[in-house]
């Protein structure tokens, strides 16, 4: 006996709209069907606990997913709680179907996969999304006679006699032409990973019409995965190998952060601090956000703050908000909170690890100093928990605060950070601070330059400077006799014909460089800016008038232009080198400059020989 029902007495049809819907997420179907599947069988654990009923079967609790390609089929089997008429009735064609009807109402108009978190809401109904029709078969632990719901897409339904002679429920999709590549083994279970992988009940992919294979058939998920566990429980290599398998990145990670709160909202999660594989390798981070072990989303910012997802983790929260708009999760204050507690434990782990193992901390700075700098520009919180906990790496390997750094350097530069950008341009002034026991530190992630602004907002009192922006007092005598400087700056602009260059006359305490060169850190920092906001193209170029050549009278070449006639040929091959060492030194030279520079040797070399 058989009977039929609508489901709407709407006269819109939903269906179309479901089937169009989020057309590249229409894989969260297998989400919501497992899903259901799980709650079926918690439900009746519940109701097995609390000795309302015994469980007859007897047998272990599990999800199974069987697909059918010949047949065009995909089948959702459980031996959860199962429905009576009546429950079907209440939750397939009334509760379930007005949840997908306010869903549409409330969304369809935001069809952008990027503006809803998650999708969920659609519940059964995404069945729709790709099959042309749902059979339900479900059999009640209340009763021994089960039913069968059956709907092709239209606005009724037919309820009849089932065939399922246990206690479950298995609902039958017959997928439709537009996702046949669902049927795919490989492509279901890789769908099915990727939302389920952490489910609670077992789930079982199973391939039907094809020769079964003699191998025990295991589930695809882990139902307790480490980050639900205490993290007392939890070993060293257990951390790593659970990094593995969630990211597939066969490099240990360096630390990691287990998050484990239950009050005020429940939270759980691990946060790794991946390795880079070398110093200018960018970062790639991933966070996996979960809700109750069901796959959301990953890399939302709206809930993870910025700067976190250059880690790699997973975040569990039930109390999440789902089916919002991600303007809403912004201005979400449940939200920010989230976003607060994450980043206090992970400033405190960083705390902890700075003051419990401080050579560790060292050793794993140059990893995890890009990750720091970015959270301390992006999050005040974050900068006012690390301000004393921020490294930086000395010419001499030294991992210094930047207290340490300014009490160490006072009698040098007060308050005055030198930095080297790039150690193989910056090279002879590195080797110039060394010989004189002078310190600067290395800056040469790109992220720097943001940071050196903000540490110098944060702390007025200090100057950040790069080692070829100044000579440090050290570096030089006071008895500089200049004399001659104006002589040599005519010369020198003459022969370079540049009418804006400044020529400075030094006694350095090296007697081995000639010449260097100095750029001024503020028209140098005006240029990068301008060339990260593309607008070098607009006629200015303030740092070709802030260029200082700096002449070391000490150098006997210095001397001997300052001092004797060699002629102008001469005199003129010597400016033009001169200067293009020290450019050298600082840079690399145009083609054209390298061309005349390498021309200009060779002649020097054939008059060493004559």
């Amino acid at each position: 006996m058989s009977k039929q029902g609508n489901l709407s007495i709407h006269s819109e049809n939903i269906f179309p709209i479901i089937k169009k819907w989020l057309y590249s997420d229409h894989d969260i179907f297998t989400r919501e069907l497992i899903s259901n599947a799980s709650d079926a069988i918690l439900k009746f654990k519940k109701l097995c606990d609390l000795g309302e009923i015994n469980d007859q079967l007897n047998e272990p609790f599990k999800i199974t997913v069987a697909v059918n390609e010949d047949q065009k089929t995909i089948s959702f089997s459980d031996n959860g709680i199962g429905m009576t008429e009546e429950e079907i009735e209440k939750y397939i064609t009334q509760i379930a179907f007005s949840g997908a009807e306010d869903f549409l109402a409330k969304y369809k108009d935001k069809m952008d996969q990027e503006q809803i978190i998650g999708h969920f809401g659609l519940g059964f109904y995404s069945a729709f999304m790709v099959a042309e029709e749902v059979v339900i078969d479900t059999l009640s632990y209340k009763e021994n006679k089960s039913v069968k719901w059956s709907c092709n897409g239209g606005t009724t339904y037919t309820l009849s006699e089932g065939s399922r002679q246990t206690r479950g429920t298995t609902i039958t999709l017959y997928i439709n032409e537009e996702s046949k590549d669902f049927l795919n083994l490989y492509k279901l279970t890789q769908t099915i990973e990727k939302y389920c992988s952490f489910m609670p009940i077992p789930i079982y992919v199973l391939e039907e019409g094809k020769e079964a294979k003699e191998e025990e058939p295991k589930p695809i998920n882990e139902t307790t995965p480490l980050y639900v566990k205490q993290p007392s429980e939890c070993s060293d290599e257990a951390y790593k190998e659970f990094y593995r398998k969630s990211f597939m990145d066969f490099n240990e990670p360096l630390f990691w952060i287990h998050l484990n709160m239950d009050y005020p909202f429940k939270l759980k999660g691990i946060l790794y601090f991946p390795k880079l594989a070398h110093e200018l390798e960018t970062i790639e981070g991933r966070i996996k956000l979960y809700n109750n072990q069901v796959f959301v989303a990953e890399n939302i910012k709206e809930v993870i703050p910025e700067f976190l997802l250059l880690l790699k983790g997973i975040i569990d929260c039930p109390d999440l908000p789902l089916n919002v708009s991600r303007s809403l999760l912004q201005n979400d204050g449940f939200v920010k909170k989230i976003a607060d507690y994450i980043t206090k434990k992970v400033a405190d782990k960083l705390i902890s690890l700075y003051k419990k193992e401080e050579d560790n901390y060292k050793k794993f700075w140059d990893d995890i100093s890009p990750f720091i700098k970015y959270g301390c520009l992006r999050e005040s919180k974050f900068y006012d928990k690390m301000k004393d906990y921020v490294l930086f790496k000395t010419i001499q390997d030294e991992y210094l605060t930047l207290n340490d750094y300014l009490e160490k350097n006072k009698d040098v530069a007060s308050n005055k950070v030198f930095y080297v950008s790039d150690k193989n341009q910056q090279s002879q002034y590195i080797k110039m601070f060394k010989e004189n026991d002078l310190s600067a530190v290395y800056l040469e992630h790109s992220i720097d330059n943001a940071f050196i602004s903000h540490m110098e907002r944060e702390n007025h009192e200090v100057k950040f400077a790069r080692i070829d922006s100044d000579i440090a007092s050290t570096l030089k005598e006071d008895d500089v006799d200049k004399t001659h400087e104006e002589k040599l700056t005519e010369l020198f602009r003459k022969t370079l014909a540049k009418d804006n260059l400044k020529v400075s006359v030094e006694n350095m305490k090296s007697k081995t460089i000639p010449s260097m060169i100095l750029i001024s850190e503020e028209s140098r920092r005006m240029q990068e800016m301008m060339k990260m906001y593309n607008m070098s193209g607009m006629g200015m170029n303030p740092l070709s008038d802030e260029i200082t050549l700096v002449l070391n009278q000490n150098h006997p070449l210095i001397h001997t232009i300052s001092y004797k006639d060699l002629g102008e040929e001469n005199t003129n091959l010597l400016c033009l080198h001169l200067y293009d060492l020290a450019m050298l030194a600082n840079q690399t030279l145009t083609p054209d400059a390298m061309h005349a520079f390498l021309e200009r040797s060779n002649k020097l070399l054939e008059m060493a020989i004559q």
